[in-house]
């Protein structure tokens, strides 16, 4: 079934309906009030003879047609929009694109490096960051809705994607704490001290988490916060201990009263990583900071 002529626009529609799976939020994802997208919604049931979205209780779902013909609407589009020229090339110096990034606190400040070599070349874009997802059943939609997702694997995402870096974890104690030793930190003195953890979501149980839990500890949480940078300011001053990665503790140590030393449980590695929708693989902009983003 073709599309001609200003209904190239409820392409546009279809994509964000197939993706959102839902008919208020594909609106407000481009900007189209809830009236104007049912009536998008049912100009696309007619072009395809269709339902395409069937009510089931309070939410929507998908039908098999629809299912069958997202992947081919995602690929699609963006050619279509660079064949018509409605986003013109890319030019760094002038461009105004937004893009997306979902990513840990921790990701972001190594990352911030070449954020700026991005800045400093296309001055006039913006980049928002967001908080990776707690509930793992999102992380299909947040590889639609975003340009990059930037995590570990195994954590349920899945698409393209690139080594950025590789870290490790260390722990880190007060200065004054009598737990660390001449010959470092004990397994056993690690198990006994209160811990300050960082606590992601049931989506993000960091590498760090899956060895420990593999040794047979779980660790109970004293202190629980959402992000890693914290975690000096948390410790400081008392008989806590917390694990973070390595690159992090480095930048912080030196001007919060706390010290780091090497983890009890071995070497644990963190391998960030950032991943992509394979409908961005031919979008020049996206290439273009997918390129900066993934350079040494």
């Amino acid at each position: 079934m073709g599309f001609a002529g200003n209904d190239l626009n409820l392409l546009v529609a279809l994509r964000a309906l197939l993706e959102e799976e839902n008919v208020s939020r594909a609106g407000e994802r481009i900007g189209m009030g809830q009236s104007s997208m049912s009536s998008a919604l049912a100009k696309l049931r007619i072009q395809f003879s269709d339902e395409l979205l069937i009510r089931v209780g309070r939410d929507y779902q998908l039908t098999p047609l629809a299912r069958q013909i997202l992947p081919q609407v995602q690929l699609t589009i963006p050619l279509i929009e660079r064949a018509l020229g409605s986003g013109g090339p890319f030019e760094p110096a002038t461009s105004t694109r937004v893009f997306t990034i979902m990513a840990s606190d921790y990701a972001a400040l190594e990352l911030a490096p070449k954020i700026t070599q991005a800045l400093t070349l296309a001055p006039n874009i913006r980049i928002e960051f967001s908080h990776l997802p707690v509930n793992p059943t999102d992380s299909h939609r947040d590889m639609l809705s975003h340009d990059f997702v930037v995590a570990v694997p195994g954590i349920g995402i899945d698409g393209e994607h690139s080594e950025l870096f590789i870290d490790d974890y260390v722990c880190i104690l007060d200065a004054g704490n009598t737990a660390l030793q001449d010959d470092g930190l004990s397994w056993e003195a690690f198990t006994n001290l209160p811990q300050a953890v960082s606590y992601f979501g049931q989506a993000h149980l960091t590498p760090a988490e899956r060895r420990m839990r593999e040794l047979g500890f779980d660790r109970p949480a004293h202190v629980t916060t959402s992000s890693f940078l914290p975690l000096h300011s948390v410790v400081a001053g008392t008989n806590l201990v917390g694990v973070l990665p390595r690159r992090l503790a480095t930048r912080l140590s030196p001007i919060s009263g706390v010290v780091q030393c090497e983890a009890p449980f071995g070497r644990v590695e963190i391998r960030e990583t950032l991943f992509w929708h394979t409908s961005h693989n031919s979008d020049p902009a996206h290439v273009w900071l997918r390129e900066i983003l993934r350079s040494n």
